[in-house]
């Protein structure tokens, strides 16, 4: 037998040959970048979208964190699980427990909301005393110093009483003057006005929005010009500035307006730039040409908030916050800023929310009862009572999480707009829910009321500190695809670099490590996909409870880096424009990280079996939106054979999810309405005044009387079943409880507990009446004038 060289066949030699010269091709970089990366170089910067010197600052503000892993496809658990859980100080807890504690009691949100308008001026003096306006403020300056997470704390708990009262602490702590003069005033702006403002002695309002550009912020018309003008009886250089602001917070009430204006130099006062651009101010409110206004009146929240103007009013530069060397970097510090105000105020406020009627609505349902059965155990109930346990845990996660991170010295732009969106949406269906829940309670306001204001007041979260229409739309993704992915920013650089040759070195480097990184995360989210991510290795010590949303999540992050990368090669900058792709594409990374959040709180948390009913339906559901967010990108691709493609690569074997477990929402439901360690871990830190006046009070009365009398009832209705009232006119739904005494069916003690589970129960059932004219001749005189 002789040995013989079996031909291969000519496509075969071809196409092998076409491979080998693609490999020559890409391995010799002189060759690489004259026949494929120069082309593309000049492509590439012609349709690179165009972006102003605002848009490019607010891409570069801030900085990336856990959501760039969830970008990349390939997220590092162990990293995640490395990250410390937020914790209170001694003194950060006791000051929740104590003087926010006091605070919350101070506040009836009835009569701040329909009689005073306001808070009283003792809860005012109150919080200014005792350093609530001063959170965030260093110790040296006066403040109190708290973390990131114990501000986030305390704004949970403040909102869980009133608006007015959380709102009120809230804005001298997030984006205004004292954050803006901690990172950028000058030390003789920061020795005079912080100690101020940490005693309360200065009340502040930033003022940044305007009636011709809201959430367009980076094209407010009020400006300023640089000038010469008496100042304190001297010559000095200032500006003459003009505004018209509305939706400022505090403003009232303010003393010292932080204010934002495009500044101008038209007489080169300062150099050559004429344009010199966004620039901050502080102005005292009583500055000579400063009008604060009156005031706005958001949904019955009565926070103070209004409008304020100015024109021409010459101030000096020194009003800069900075001073004059921070002329024109307006824009830059209101981003950063706002990065890690947005990760505080609106999360923790909403959260409160939140948990609140977590707890009063949960303990509600098990109190009501219709047709001899609690509401609450009535499967349409249920369905409520789940979303609402459910997203309240999954909130808190990811409000605990995004404060953490700015403790770790972050200022997560992208994390802390789906922190803000995503809280408050989801806050939004909580109080809906709860709402549907109490029905005609909920609807009749009064100070029985527990839900009724934060129905109302809802929307203000939702329109506030970026509309969420337009965070969702443009933010979530158009800001995080440029930040969060390893190249594209490199590219875009190197399109911009003036040096032509230096730009195509630097295009060619990102560019093959961006087709790299593409067929990576194509081929491993195909390969997850067929085996449906059963063999993904997680890098971290996991529950085995929860394991497998780990490899889900692994699988879904590297389908939504190719997803992106795809979109962005195909739609190149149309992607900008297409709004409705671009927010769906935010969708999949914002569910991405609220997964990731409320994984990592059970981790944190001891991984508490009670809590796993809320774990696996918050985790589930939001993996079933991540789902359904591909689909919608996938579905509405212009290009239908790249449609195809995408369809499957992602989804090889269809779709791993479907809606949550009924069973396990039945457990959800069941907790909210049952006391337990897991109820107080999910409406932890809630205020409640455990009196028979306060309705969330008179709730948590009513649901420990319910349970107390559970056993007495289970006699009456077996004495009812036997036929034993069937002669007893007093055996009806209110009276039967006496009927069955008077037939020693009960003892004189279990009559005592049903006797006052009812009373407790009507407390929690009514609903308040007013006189005719709802009381207009007085109602907006405080509540002691009336009395007198």
């Amino acid at each position: 037998m002789t040995n013989s060289v079996i031909p291969l066949p000519a496509v075969t030699l071809v196409l092998l040959g076409v491979l080998l010269a693609f490999v020559a091709l890409i391995s010799i970089r002189p060759l690489r970048r004259a026949l494929i990366s120069r082309p593309l170089f000049g492509i590439y910067k012609r349709i690179l979208p165009s972006m102003s010197d605002t848009e490019r600052e607010a891409l570069e503000a801030g900085t990336v964190w856990w959501e760039g892993d969830l970008f990349r496809g390939k997220p590092d658990w162990k990293k995640m699980h490395a990250y410390p859980k937020p914790v209170l100080t001694a003194e950060e807890r006791s000051f929740l427990d104590n003087e926010v504690e006091t605070a919350c009691r101070m506040t009836n949100d009835w009569d701040v909301s329909h009689h005073r308008y306001d808070l009283d001026a003792e809860t005012w003096q109150y919080i200014k005393d005792k350093g609530f306006l001063g959170l965030i403020i260093p110790k040296k300056y006066g403040g109190l110093g708290y973390s990131a997470y114990a501000h986030s704390q305390v704004m949970t708990k403040l909102s869980t009483r009133s608006s007015a009262l959380a709102v009120s602490v809230m804005v001298p702590n997030s984006l205004g003057p004292a954050e803006l003069l901690l990172h950028y005033g000058t030390e003789e702006q920061k020795n005079h006005y912080l100690p101020r403002l940490a005693k309360g002695l200065e009340v502040p309002a930033f003022a940044l929005t305007s009636p011709w550009a809201g959430s367009d912020a980076a094209s407010i018309p009020d400006f300023g010009v640089v000038c010469k003008g008496t100042w304190q009886g001297k010559e000095v250089l200032g500006m003459r500035v003009t505004w018209d602001k509305r939706y400022i917070t505090l403003a009232p009430v303010c003393t010292i307006l932080g204010l934002a204006f495009r500044l101008y130099d038209p007489d080169g006062l300062l150099g050559d730039k004429k344009d010199i651009g966004i620039t901050c101010a502080l102005v005292p409110h009583d500055h000579p040409g400063v009008d604060v206004g009156r005031r706005h009146f958001p949904l019955n929240a009565v926070f103070m908030n209004g409008p304020t103007r100015g024109k021409d009013v010459f101030m000096p530069l020194d009003f800069i916050i900075g001073g004059p060397a921070m002329v024109g970097q307006g824009w830059r510090m209101l981003m950063e800023c706002l990065a890690a105000g947005r990760s505080i105020s609106l999360p923790s406020s909403n959260t409160g929310m939140a948990k609140m009627t977590a707890r009063a609505v949960g303990g509600y349902a098990r109190v009501r009862s219709q047709f001899k059965m609690a509401v609450g155990k009535f499967e349409g109930v249920e369905e409520a009572l789940t979303r609402i346990g459910a997203y309240t845990y999954l909130v808190d996660a990811t409000r605990t999480m995004t404060a953490g991170a700015v403790d770790l010295g972050e200022k997560p732009s992208v994390v802390s707009a789906i922190a803000k969106y995503h809280v408050t949406e989801r806050a939004r269906k909580v109080v809906n829910d709860g709402m549907d829940v109490i029905g005609g309670k909920g609807i009749c306001l009064g100070p029985s009321n527990f839900l009724g204001r934060a129905y109302q007041q809802i929307p203000i979260g939702i329109t506030v500190e970026g509309a969420n229409i337009l965070t969702r739309s443009l933010i979530l993704f158009g800001q995080g695809a440029i930040r969060c992915h390893p190249y594209v920013l490199a590219e875009m650089r190197a399109a911009q670099n003036p040096n032509a040759a230096a730009g195509l070195l630097d295009f060619d480097k990102a560019l093959f490590g961006h087709v790299g990184y593409t067929i990576k995360n194509g081929l491993r989210a195909l390969g997850m996909g067929l085996a449906g991510s059963h063999f993904v290795g997680v890098n971290a010590d996991v529950a085995p409870e929860v394991k497998r949303y780990y490899q889900q999540l692994t699988r879904f992050s590297s389908a939504f880096a190719f997803l992106a990368d795809v979109s962005m090669l195909v739609l190149g900058g149309g992607l900008k424009r297409r709004e409705k792709l671009s927010a769906r594409l935010g969708d999949i990374l914002s569910q991405m990280y609220l997964i990731s959040a409320t994984l990592k709180r059970f981790q944190d948390e001891g991984r508490q079996k009670d809590d796993l009913p809320l774990v696996h339906w918050a985790v589930w559901d939001a993996m079933y939106q991540a789902q359904e967010a591909f689909d919608g990108v996938i579905a509405n691709y212009p290009n239908k054979l790249v449609a195809w493609f995408l369809n499957r690569i992602i989804f090889p074997l269809g779709h791993p999810y479907v809606v949550p477990s009924d069973d396990v929402g039945h457990q959800v439901a069941k907790l909210l309405i049952n006391p337990s360690a897991a109820r107080e871990r999910l409406a932890s830190d809630t205020f409640v005044d455990r009196r028979e006046e306060d309705p969330v009070g008179a709730i948590e009365l009513a649901l420990e009387a319910t349970l107390a009398a559970e056993a007495v009832e289970a006699k009456i209705r077996e004495a009812e079943k036997a036929g034993r009232f069937d002669n007893n006119p007093l055996a009806n739904v209110r009276d039967i409880a006496h009927a069955a005494f008077e037939a020693k069916v009960i003892s004189a003690a279990e009559y005592d507990v049903v006797k006052r589970r009812n009373h407790l129960r009507d407390i929690v059932i009514r609903v308040d009446d007013f006189p005719f004219d709802l009381g207009v001749a007085g109602a907006a005189q405080p509540a002691e004038k009336k009395a007198a």
